[in-house]
């Protein structure tokens, strides 16, 4: 886990999905955090199941390889109502740890309540409120968008805080 006693760590934090899956990008020095990138890998939904997983899969590489993050932060999947909306998400992050686990990244996973609680200190904060946070934490000129891309950084920023 980053700590402030190591000089330098970047760690990358992802917002998992199916169709999108946000990534953002951290880099720690000391107390100076410094927003490297963030976006959303997204999927061809013409494509079959396996061929968007390897999707995925790919694009998460070439953010590793150009990176090289020594940690990752993953939001934990939580309840909802839509059986197959969370069966995708939960094969996604299948994808994204299997990929951490091929590069040796450790990885620590954040439910959204304490994302949120983390970035804001209310656990029941809305986008825009993650949004204005992260935008204030990392000295951004604009806020980070799109959702799933301020979503993966303020998970990046819960490990920082964790």
């Amino acid at each position: 886990m980053p700590t402030g006693k190591l000089k330098k760590n970047i760690i990358l934090g992802i917002d998992p999905g199916l169709a999108d899956t946000g990534f953002g990008l951290i880099a720690v020095n000391g107390q100076e955090l410094t927003c490297l990138d963030h976006g959303s890998i997204t999927t061809d939904k013409k494509l079959s199941l396996p061929a968007r997983l390897q999707q995925l899969e790919q694009k998460l590489i070439l953010i590793i390889n150009k990176y090289k993050p020594n940690f990752m932060s993953l939001e934990q999947l939580f309840f909802c109502t839509n059986t197959k909306t969370i069966i995708a998400v939960g094969e996604a992050r299948g994808v994204i740890l299997l990929t951490a686990a091929k590069y040796k990244l450790p990885v620590k996973e954040f439910t959204p309540l304490q994302v949120k609680q983390g970035i804001t200190g209310y656990g029941q904060a809305d986008k825009k409120q993650v949004q204005r946070m992260v935008k204030t934490i990392l000295k951004l000129k604009t806020l980070p968008e799109p959702d799933d891309a301020a979503d993966a950084l303020a998970i990046a920023i819960c490990a920082i805080n964790k």
